[in-house]
Parts: C-alpha cells; structure tokens; sequence
C-alpha cells in the first residue's frame, strides 16, 4: 500500500520541492496552498496518480475541517504531515498595525496547532511530523520578530507534539532552513535578494556564509524525505539547522 502525506504549503517554495521528493519515491500526496491554480499545477507535474491539492487558509476552523475530511475520504489514514506554511512581513513591534503583525502568529503558529489537531488523529501509530521552522527560531532581524516568534513557537510545538504523541510512537522533528532560493526570496521591487549586492557582499565575499551561496529547495527536501523514513527512527523533538554554515559564524 503506499505511503500517504499531507504537506502544506506544498504549492511553491520547499513545500513544492518536498512534494515532488515524496512523490518521486511513490508516495501519495495531498498538498495544500493559497491559490488553486498553483497547487494544481504542481500536481499535474508529480511523479505517479493519485494526488490532490487544496486552497486552504489556515486561519480558517472551517476549510480546517475539509482538508481533514478530504484526507479521510481519498487517504483514509496518514503516514506523514509536512507543514511547511510560512509567510514573511517586515513589521516593527513597536508601531506597526498589531493586527497585521499578529497575522505571522495567526498562520505560522495557531494555523499549525489547528491543523495538527485535525490531522494527527488521522497519522498512523510510527507517524511523522516534520515543520519547517527557521534559523529566525533563535535568531532576530529587525522588523521579523512576529515571524521569528512564530518559528520559535513552532519549534517547540514540536518538542512538545514529541513528548505527548511518544506513546504511539509518532516522531516530531523540525528542520531550520537558512538562505534558501524560493518566491519568498523575491521582493517587493521584483528582485532577488540572493543576487543583490547585500547578499554578495555580506555572505560570499565576506564568507558570513560558509558555502557562499543559498540552499536550492530540494535540498531542504532531501531532509524532510530522511526525516520521514526508516534511518531517523530513533529521532524525536530534534531541530535539524540546514543553513549551510550560515549560525556557526559571527
């Protein structure tokens, strides 16, 4: 019988890249995303039959409910949740407008407990959990602290999801990508930070960045993929950094 995961977030980005790993390797997958078109998309482009995609907004009790009643109906069970939903806004603590600082908080940390509350009733005894957190977990950046916050917070939804769901033997890990080249990594003014001045100068000239260059998706998914198979069995409530050497300078 094959294997069946849920990703969210699976329609650009990591997600997208972890979909096609998992796709590749004959598992069944339901992505989740923002826009229809998009999620589809990337289904159309996987490896093997049998795969959905669905427009879920995680703030949403309601659209919530229908992934989960999706994943019954076309799954029946769960071997793996991917959650790989993140969205990034420069937003000061002090005189931003809160409801949309809040809003990180709202997706990236409330829209993770909501979903793993639905979902992993449906996970198998010997399940995985893997979230995508950041190196912005322990580290800060002027104008991200709602979404370091939320890593953070994230991160130990992870540790805590490993202590209570041990007893049925379901593991929680999380990764902490650094530079990695995604849509997230284009700005406002349509450029890519990775190739502007500021990452060059900072991070390849000056070797703030050891590999001196930004991870590809697929390299994020090739961890994700280990996490979720037999060799890291023995792996719970761990953050794995994939940073290319990015936090273990100054």
């Amino acid at each position: 019988m094959r294997k069946k995961v849920v990703i969210l977030g699976g329609s650009s980005g990591i997600g997208q890249a972890t979909a096609e790993r998992f796709a590749l390797e004959g598992w069944q997958v339901l992505l989740t995303g923002a826009e229809a078109h998009q999620g589809e998309e990337v289904v159309r482009g996987l490896a093997g039959e049998g795969h959905h995609a669905l427009v879920v907004d995680v703030r949403d009790d309601a659209a919530i409910q229908k992934l989960a009643q999706l994943v019954t109906d076309e799954f029946g069970q769960l071997d793996a949740f991917v959650n790989s939903i993140g969205i990034g806004q420069n937003l000061p603590v002090i005189g931003s407008d809160l409801a949309a600082w809040d809003n990180a908080l709202q997706v990236m940390l409330y829209g993770s407990i909501k979903t793993c509350r639905a979902l992993v009733p449906l996970l198998v005894d010997g399940g995985r959990i893997i979230h995508i957190t950041s190196i912005h977990h322990e580290r800060v950046a002027a104008g991200s602290s709602a979404y370091g916050m939320a890593k953070a917070a994230l991160t130990q939804l992870t540790r805590s999801l490993a202590v209570e769901l041990a007893p049925r033997h379901i593991l929680a890990n999380a990764i902490a990508p650094g530079f990695v080249n995604t849509p997230s990594s284009i700005k406002a003014d349509g450029k890519n930070e990775l190739e502007s001045e500021w990452f060059v100068e900072n991070y390849v000239k000056n070797a703030h960045l050891p590999l001196k260059r930004a991870a590809q998706p697929d390299e994020i998914a090739g961890v994700v993929w280990f996490l979720a198979g037999p060799d890291a069995s023995y792996m719970t409530g761990s953050v794995l950094t994939v940073d290319g050497g990015l936090t273990i300078t100054f």
